[in-house]
């Protein structure tokens, strides 16, 4: 059965997920959201104002009064701002599963930020709420993203061909899961 407690914080060796605060948006703007090739690898708008980051920041700081509501503010400890984010953004209760996502903004990627931010979440997953499972997907075309996935112990699944239209032309999604004996077995 689920434990749904809600986004805490949680501590790696050189980052701090934390729920997000209004402090966060001069951060959120300039290193991913308003990044369109950042926002693109992950389906999501451009932001072209602060004030469309408020908006945003509005959603996820509104959803933190729900227990089963669970997005983190990626800091980066050394320069103590937001470089991304990573949510279960999909959390299925009855059949003890979610499904992350992250970003994390181009002049903080290809450092380990994003494996060790999806290590943390997925262990936050299966100790503290007690999931069976963990899925994950990426574009086909997104290869950084599909080797942090693959880094983090997921199993492939399956392909859904032609899922997006981007630029012109078809792209498919990749999922992923890993289930909760494979992660203990892991540990």
């Amino acid at each position: 059965m689920l434990t749904h407690i809600g986004t805490q914080t949680i501590e790696t060796e050189r980052l701090i997920l934390r729920p997000f605060e209004y402090s966060d948006c001069d951060a959120v703007f300039k290193n991913w959201a308003s990044d369109e090739k950042v926002q693109k690898m992950y389906s999501e708008p451009t932001y072209h104002t602060k004030e469309e980051v408020n908006g945003l920041l509005d959603k996820y700081i509104g959803n933190y009064s729900r227990e089963d509501y669970y997005r983190w503010a990626v800091i980066d400890k050394e320069c103590g701002e937001c470089i991304g984010q990573i949510a279960y953004f999909l959390v299925d209760s009855k059949n003890h599963f979610a499904e992350i996502e992250y970003c994390i903004g181009a002049e903080f990627q290809c450092r380990g930020y994003c494996t060790e931010a999806a290590k943390a979440v997925i262990a936050f997953g299966f100790e503290k709420m007690n999931l069976h499972k963990v899925q994950i997907c990426c574009k086909t075309i997104n290869e950084p993203s599909r080797k942090v996935i693959e880094k983090c112990g997921f199993t492939y699944e399956g392909t859904l061909r032609d899922y997006f239209f981007m630029d012109g032309q078809y792209v498919g999604r990749n999922y992923f899961s890993i289930l909760r004996d494979e992660y203990e077995s892991r540990r």
